[in-house]
């Protein structure tokens, strides 16, 4: 199938994959692109995807928190993090932003990637909150319990952002019990779907396009 591509003139390119992408192939693209966007050849980018089953491992990773090695293929990512997983029924986002037009400000861009997250959740009646020295957002249920819903890693070159988020639709969430994820053995993960939330995955990103737009800025869908 053909990627489904919205161009604006000026605006953040929207760009959503339908089939399953290799991690290298993400990888070299936001790359290229990042490197293009530095140096004004292309507009920004965000891509959505879906993973086939893997763990990555970003820059704070300790290879004690590699439970199963055997059990999926794992990347070395270069983000920021430690080790997560990424799977079918997860959406990834990767964002590839220009931080020199938006403040240079790194702290406050992954305050307002949170932010993007926990108001695409809200729209789905999900309650998720940051916790300090937690990156990433969470929720909290009735018996008090934390489990991690999104996950957030980038890296900067030259001001310019890649790799992003991850929103656990409704992947196989025993997958995850390859790693300790994020280094946090004492909280679980969940997913929409474990909370309930019969939503699919083209609802959640129309979700969070609009949430997107209100934050960063307009994007214009073209055929």
């Amino acid at each position: 199938m053909t990627d489904k591509v919205y161009n604006a003139d000026g605006c953040a390119e929207w760009k959503i994959s339908p089939d399953l992408i290799a991690y290298p192939d993400a990888v070299n693209f936001m790359e290229t692109r990042a490197k293009a966007i530095a140096l004004g050849e292309a507009n920004e980018c965000v891509w959505l995807l879906e993973h086939p089953p893997l763990y990555t491992a970003g820059t704070s990773a300790n290879s004690d928190d590699l439970v199963d090695p055997d059990r999926f293929d794992i990347f070395q990512a270069g983000r920021g993090g430690q080790y997560t997983y990424h799977g079918p029924g997860q959406r990834v986002a990767y964002v590839m932003l220009d931080l020199r037009k938006r403040g240079r400000d790194v702290a406050a861009f992954v305050r307002t990637l949170e932010q993007w997250i926990m108001d695409t959740l809200a729209e789905f009646d999900i309650t998720a909150e940051r916790r300090c020295g937690r990156v990433g957002v969470w929720v909290t249920h009735p018996d008090g319990r934390e489990d991690k819903i999104a996950a957030i890693g980038v890296r900067l070159k030259k001001w310019v952002s890649f790799h992003g988020i991850s929103i656990n639709l409704n992947p196989d969430l025993s997958h995850f019990d390859g790693i300790v994820p994020c280094g946090l053995s004492e909280h679980g993960v969940t997913s929409l779907k474990a909370l309930g939330k019969t939503t699919e995955m083209n609802a959640l990103d129309q979700t969070l396009q609009q949430q997107f737009n209100k934050l960063f800025g307009p994007t214009k869908r073209h055929a």
